[in-house]
C-alpha cells in the first residue's frame, strides 16, 4: 500500500422504515451494530482517517463514532449522497491520499473487495465504483461500461433505456478516488433532478467529461445487502449466519444442523468441535479444540477449553471460563466463574461469581448464593472437592480441596481441606402423624 487511505461512512439516513427509536445504523447484525461493521471494514482496508457523516436527528450515531476513534460531520438537512460526502470535506482537511465512500447500512462488504477498489485507483483509474450482479437487478442503478471495459456512466433504473436495463452489473453505491479529486468533482454536482438532491453517482459522468478514467470493480451480491427495514435486517442476518456456518465447517467444525446454529461476529471455534442443533453463540465466545456444545445451549462472552462438554440446555453467561475436559450439563447456568480442568457441574445448578477447582464435582441443584441484594461475593471450591446435591453455598466462602459437603446442606462457613461439612437440621420422625392429619382433614371436609 503506497498511498494513504481514508474513508467517509454515510450514516445520516432517517431509517423511517425501521420504525424504531434506535437509529437504523445502530441495529445489529451478528451481535454488532452496523455502524461498527463499516468502521471495522475501513480499518481492515488500511484507512488512517475515518469520517462518519450522521444526521442531526441521531446524535447517538456521532457519539458512537467518536467512541470508536472516528472523526464526524453532520449532514443537516439531508440533501443526497453527494451532499453527504461534501459534509465530510472539513473532517478530511489536510488528508492527501485515496478515499472510499462506504455505507453504515451495508454491513457485509468484505475488506478484500474494498482492497480491489483502492488498488484500481493506484493502477490506471481515476475513480472506481463497486458493482455486483444480483439475481434480480430490479430498481438498482446500472454500471454502464464502454467498449474497452471502463466505466462510462451510472444510470438509475428509472432513467435507463431498455438496453441499459438489460445490464446486470449494478451499482452498490461504494466509490473510491483521490480525495482532492473526489471533493473537486462533487463541487460540480447539481441537484436538477426529481428529488432535488446531489447524487454521488454523478461524479462518474463529470469525470468522463474531463477525460478521466473510471472503472468498475465487482463483488459478490450478498456483500451489498443494504438494510432499510426489519425485513432487510433479517435478510442481512441470514446472509451473515450462512457465511459463518460455511466458514466454520470449512475449518473443521461439525455442525449437525447448521441452519439452527447462530454465531456472532467474533465467535472463535477451533477444529474438531461439535455443535449440536439450536445453539446460540453471543458475542465474545471462544471454543477450544475437540469441545462439544450440545443442543439448546446459549453462550455469551465465555471461554470453553479443549475437550470440554457443554449442555444440552446449558447457559454460559459473561465471564464463564470452562477448563479442559470440564463438563457443564443440562439446565446449568454459569456466570463470572471459572471451572478447572475436569470439573463437573452436570445438573440443575447455578454457579455464579465462583472458582471451581480441577476435578471438583458439583451435585445437582447446588446454588452459589452470591448476591445479598447489595453486593456480589465469591465462592471458592478447591480441587477434587465434592459438593452434595441440593446444597446452598452462601458467599463469601471457601470450600477446601478434597472436602465433602453433605447433600441438602446450607454452608455459611469455610470448610477445611478434606473435611466433611453438613449444614442441615437433624431428621425427626413423628410416627402416625401423616395418617392422623389425613383423617382429620377428611372429617373436616365431610
Amino acid at each position: 500500500m503506497s498511498r494513504s487511505r481514508a474513508a467517509v461512512i454515510l450514516a445520516a439516513g432517517h431509517g423511517t422504515r425501521m420504525r424504531s427509536e434506535t437509529s437504523k445504523v445502530l441495529h445489529s447484525v451478528g451481535g454488532r451494530p452496523m455502524l461498527d461493521w463499516a468502521i471495522d471494514l475501513a480499518r481492515s482496508s488500511g484507512c488512517e482517517r475515518i469520517a462518519v457523516v450522521y444526521g442531526a436527528h441521531a446524535p447517538q450515531v456521532g457519539e458512537r463514532a467518536l467512541k470508536l476513534g472516528c472523526v464526524t460531520a453532520v449532514q443537516d438537512p439531508p440533501q443526497g449522497t453527494g451532499h453527504a460526502v461534501l459534509c465530510a470535506k472539513d473532517a478530511m482537511a489536510g488528508f492527501d491520499g485515496d478515499i472510499a465512500v462506504l455505507y453504515a447500512d451495508t454491513p457485509l462488504i468484505n475488506a478484500e473487495t474494498v482492497e480491489r477498489a483502492y488498488e484500481a485507483i493506484t493502477g490506471e483509474a481515476d475513480i472506481v465504483a463497486l458493482g455486483f450482479e444480483p439475481d434480480d437487478p430490479g430498481a438498482y442503478g446500472r454500471l454502464i461500461l464502454n467498449e474497452t471495459g471502463g466505466l462510462e456512466r451510472i444510470v438509475e433504473a428509472k432513467d435507463a433505456s431498455t438496453d441499459e436495463l438489460s445490464v446486470r452489473l449494478c451499482n452498490s453505491g461504494v466509490m473510491a478516488a483521490d480525495a482532492s479529486l473526489m471533493f473537486d468533482l462533487l463541487g460540480e454536482v447539481g441537484n436538477d433532478n426529481a428529488k432535488g438532491e446531489y447524487y454521488l453517482t454523478d461524479i462518474v459522468g463529470i469525470a468522463r467529461e474531463r477525460g478521466l478514467k473510471a472503472a468498475a470493480v465487482s463483488g459478490a451480491a450478498d456483500e451489498f445487502l443494504g438494510v432499510n427495514s426489519r425485513i432487510d435486517l433479517a435478510a442481512a442476518e441470514a446472509a451473515f449466519q450462512s457465511r459463518m456456518r460455511l466458514d466454520a465447517m470449512t475449518r473443521g467444525v461439525t455442525l449437525t444442523a447448521p441452519e439452527t446454529v447462530f454465531f456472532s461476529h467474533d465467535t472463535q471455534i477451533e477444529n474438531d468441535v461439535t455443535v449440536e442443533p439450536h445453539v446460540v453463540f453471543g458475542p465474545g465466545v471462544q471454543i477450544g479444540r475437540g469441545a462439544a456444545i450440545r443442543a439448546f445451549s446459549h453462550l455469551e462472552d465465555a471461554r470453553v477449553g479443549e475437550g470440554a462438554q457443554i449442555g444440552p440446555y446449558a447457559r454460559l453467561r459473561p465471564g464463564a471460563d470452562i477448563g479442559a475436559g470440564a463438563r457443564v450439563g443440562n439446565f446449568v447456568e454459569v456466570k463470572k466463574a471459572t471451572l478447572g480442568d475436569g470439573a463437573k457441574v452436570n445438573h440443575l445448578t447455578y454457579i455464579g461469581d465462583a472458582d471451581i477447582g480441577a476435578g471438583a464435582n458439583i451435585g445437582a441443584g447446588t446454588i452459589t448464593c452470591n448476591y445479598d441484594g447489595f453486593g456480589k461475593y465469591r465462592t471458592v471450591i478447591g480441587e477434587n472437592a465434592f459438593i452434595g446435591s441440593n446444597s446452598a453455598l452462601v458467599a463469601p466462602i471457601n470450600i477446601g480441596s478434597g472436602s465433602y459437603v453433605g447433600s441438602g446442606s446450607v454452608v455459611t462457613k469455610d470448610v477445611p481441606e478434606d473435611a466433611l461439612a453438613v449444614g442441615r437440621a437433624r431428621q425427626s420422625n413423628k410416627e402416625g402423624w401423616a395418617k392422623r392429619f389425613r383423617d382429620k382433614k377428611t372429617r373436616d371436609k365431610e
